[in-house]
């Protein structure tokens, strides 16, 4: 399945990623607070790549989570906009970027 490659490997090769959709107004929010640390991050618009829906669901497989954004940080599922904003107010978002 090459859904489940396109993920891995996304996963796998960079620091930061995050699975978004170009108009998801949480993958924004999520987004910008990577930009406002300087955070540099892989981000794949699920909406605009052709086997976006298949990412998506396998994700979902993955971690059970079905919405975006679906953030991953050294490989460990972070979760979604709420939680990326958690783990910045409470340091642990540092932390993760540092390991």
């Amino acid at each position: 399945m090459a859904a489940k490659s396109t993920v891995e490997d996304a996963i796998k090769n960079n620091k930061v990623a995050v699975f978004s959709k170009s108009y998801c107004p949480y993958c924004i929010k999520a987004k910008k607070l990577l930009e406002s640390l300087k955070v540099s991050f892989a981000a794949f618009e699920l909406d605009q790549l052709e086997e976006g829906s298949a990412m998506q669901a396998y994700l979902k497989e993955k971690n059970g989570q079905s919405t975006v954004p679906n953030i991953y940080i050294n490989q460990q599922h972070v979760g979604g906009c709420d939680d990326l904003h958690a783990a910045h107010r409470d340091g642990r978002l540092q932390k993760m970027l540092e390991a």
